[in-house]
């Protein structure tokens, strides 16, 4: 079927007409009939046919089984208990599930009987399980009539109030296979189609909509979300070809005096070896010719800022100017000040540029910027500005870029006619399904060990009425000369009651650590730069042994003496902000501690996520386990979440079919990058009819 039909405005539909195409258009963004035939179906009922317990597939539909329940067991879990049935057929058995009205059951339930049971099936402990059936006895089943397999569509209740409603849409879903013949150009080659097995692209459009059978219908899935996959994929890394092709960098050709002499005389630690694979492969990039353009990520700790350092004085041994924008003053200031003392070492001429630098210190940082005597500028956003002009910039480092808009960042780009190198750093570890998807056009380097001697932060979780031992704990600690961060939420919506939450809280501790004896510091967002600056500083200089805040403290905050992080109301702050909170504390050699202080009263996600939080201090599980949790929009920040919006692939659950997709992309493009290989001319039509429809930009940021 040529793409073009495809693009017919959906009005001209046989059943659809203007109102419905307007409805159709205004609720699900269905514009085309290539629109409608995406329409993929959310899950499908089959009451056509009785399975066997030996035939079930791991796929999304709901099945039917005739069988006996055999035995029931009560087990207990964290949270409550859940009611487990044996169930048995001919073939063999799997398990029912019941997490709620258990007792109605366990009362009505008859053993040894036959039942026709209905559902979705899990596969879970090498058994398939089916929570809270349908059940009928048989006997009563039989005087009922079934209908045939149903796809069901994504719907709302606008469209449902207007009399589109399921059947209607499957009926529209018909006559555009019948206008189409059910013909339908492939888009992947045949040596992708015969590598896996794949159904063309025909037969698997007609068994998503209309499946045959469970089996049609689980190929079906799996062959429209590896190509979902593999044209995102296709699009990232050919941005990424085309990038190094066409941006020539600057070519760092020595590794020279400056390097060597940091590197032999005045590191302050041994390198991890992950350190050192990720300064090779910066090193290699950085001499290639092509602009540099990497992700590096690395957990709090991990020692990203000596290799930032390291990658600067790469630049400054090639003669050119360097750079690193952090996103809040607070923390500019703490890499200026952790990298002056080894700027003086060297010799190197090193300047901090934010907001509140004074009038006269900026004529003279603008001024040394433009002649070239300033090697190495730190800043905020105060970088960004028009009047900041470099001699030769050579290579920009962002820190937690994920706080700059694409708009601030290419700004920065822009300050050579040639573009320098850039290395992207963040402290939050993406996992690896959506870095592929998000970052999937930038090369990624994982400092994926802590420096030796760091040892592991201890963290418990405890409920409100444990106050008094916790407030034992800290006296003690603050008795071994130890400081203590406690922490606030602060979201956005209730500023208020955060407010007083925090006031609250600052006033009991002051009662429980009153002066002379303890000093306390209280930061949060509505003070004054000034004001804040001040604070921070009286609890660097351990003149306070406690700092009460809201999470201003969440990025960057370095003092290695502090060695408790109290987190109140633990349940209102997310993975990650929890993971990056602790990651304040157990910066020096002594054990450090995290204290999660809650109510009673949790949801089920707030379980799961301090039970994580206890359980493990790897920033990568953490944030598998938020994406599980939240879904990949919300992870990356609503601005970007459009570039997972997907139409029958799910990142999370479908992260190997992405990984075979992605390694086939990269496969078939570093053999044919311009796709001009006669056997690749599907792949090639499709993504220029893409390109031409603009249907895979919707999937990038």
């Amino acid at each position: 079927m040529n793409s073009s039909f495809l693009q017919t405005p959906i009005d001209f539909l046989k059943g659809v007409g203007p109102n419905r195409a307007d409805l159709l258009r205004k609720e699900l963004g269905i514009q085309t009939y290539q629109d409608l035939l995406n329409l993929f179906p959310n899950r499908y009922l089959d009451r056509t046919k009785y399975y066997k317990i030996a035939e079930l597939q791991r796929n999304s539909s709901d099945v039917q089984i005739v069988g006996k329940i055999i035995g029931l067991k009560e087990i207990q879990q964290k949270r409550g208990k859940r009611l487990v049935a044996k169930f048995k057929d001919s073939t063999g058995e799997m398990e029912l599930v019941w997490f709620r009205g258990q007792k109605w059951i366990r009362e009505n339930l008859k053993l040894n009987t036959d039942y026709v049971i209905f559902g979705k099936v899990n596969w879970f402990n090498n058994t398939f399980s089916m929570p809270h059936p349908d059940l009928e006895l048989l006997v009563e089943h039989k005087q009922n009539i079934r209908s045939a397999m149903q796809p069901i569509y994504p719907s709302t209740e606008k469209l449902t109030n207007k009399g589109l409603t399921n059947r209607v849409l499957s009926k529209i879903m018909q006559q555009l296979f019948l206008e189409t013949k059910g013909k339908f150009s492939e888009t992947l080659s045949e040596e992708l189609l015969s590598k896996f097995k794949m159904l063309s692209k025909s037969d698997a459009l007609l068994n998503i909509h209309f499946p045959k059978s469970q089996a049609l219908l689980s190929k079906a899935e799996f062959r429209l979300k590896f190509e979902e996959l593999f044209f995102i994929q296709l699009q990232l890394i050919l941005k990424n070809l085309i990038h190094k092709s066409k941006i020539k960098g600057f070519n760092f050709e020595r590794v020279g005096p400056l390097f060597n002499t940091f590197y032999n005389s005045h590191l302050p630690f041994e390198l991890t070896n992950a350190q050192k694979r990720v300064i090779k492969e910066i090193r290699y990039d950085l001499g290639s010719n092509a602009q540099m353009n990497r992700l590096l990520q690395g957990d709090v700790g991990s020692g990203k800022t000596i290799v930032a350092l390291m990658s600067m004085l790469i630049g400054v041994d090639n003669g050119f100017q360097t750079c690193l924008m952090a996103p809040t003053e607070i923390l500019s200031v703490q890499h200026y000040n952790g990298l002056l003392e080894y700027c003086n070492k060297l010799n190197i001429s090193i300047k901090l540029l934010t907001g509140s630098t004074k009038t006269s210190k900026r004529k003279e940082i603008h001024e040394s910027l433009e002649n070239g005597d300033l090697n190495i500028l730190i800043g905020t956003h105060a970088l960004l500005e028009d009047k900041v002009k470099f001699k030769n910039l050579g290579l920009a480092i962002i820190d937690e870029q994920h706080r700059f808009g694409v708009a601030q960042r290419s700004k920065l780009w822009r300050k050579n006619i040639t573009p320098p190198h850039i290395l992207v750093m963040t402290a939050t570890p993406i996992p690896r399904t959506l870095a592929m998807s998000v970052y999937g056009d930038l090369d990624i380097s994982i400092i994926d060990e802590l420096p030796a001697g760091r040892k592991p932060v201890k963290t418990v979780h405890r409920y409100d009425n444990n106050r008094l031992k916790v407030f034992r704990f800290i006296r003690d600690e603050i008795a071994k000369g130890r400081q203590i961060y406690i922490v606030y939420p602060l979201i956005q919506e209730s500023e208020k009651m955060d407010y007083k939450d925090l006031m609250d809280g600052y006033a009991s501790i002051e009662r429980e650590f009153p002066k002379p004896e303890y000093q306390i510091s209280i930061v949060h967002g509505k003070m004054k730069s000034s004001d804040k600056d001040f604070e921070m500083q009286r609890f660097i200089k351990g003149e306070t042994q406690i700092m009460v805040a809201t999470t201003v403290i969440e990025v960057g905050v370095d003092v290695p003496n502090a060695s408790v992080m109290i987190i109140e109301s633990a349940e209102r702050f997310g993975l990650s902000q929890l993971h990056q909170l602790r990651g304040r504390v157990g910066r020096g050699a002594e054990q450090s501690y995290c204290i999660l202080m809650t109510s009673h009263k949790l949801s089920n996600d707030s379980k799961i996520r301090l039970e994580t939080m206890v359980h493990s201090n790897d920033g990568f599980e953490i944030a598998e386990v938020d994406l599980k949790l939240r879904g990949p929009g919300d992870i990356m920040g609503t601005q970007q979440s459009g570039v997972l919006n997907l139409r029958i692939a799910n990142i999370v659950k479908d992260k190997d079919i992405l990984a075979e997709a992605r390694y086939m992309a990269k496969k078939i493009l570093s053999s044919d990058p311009g796709l001009l290989a006669i056997k690749n001319k599907n792949i090639l039509n499709t993504y220029k009819q893409m390109a031409k429809y603009k249907n895979i930009w919707n999937y990038i940021s």
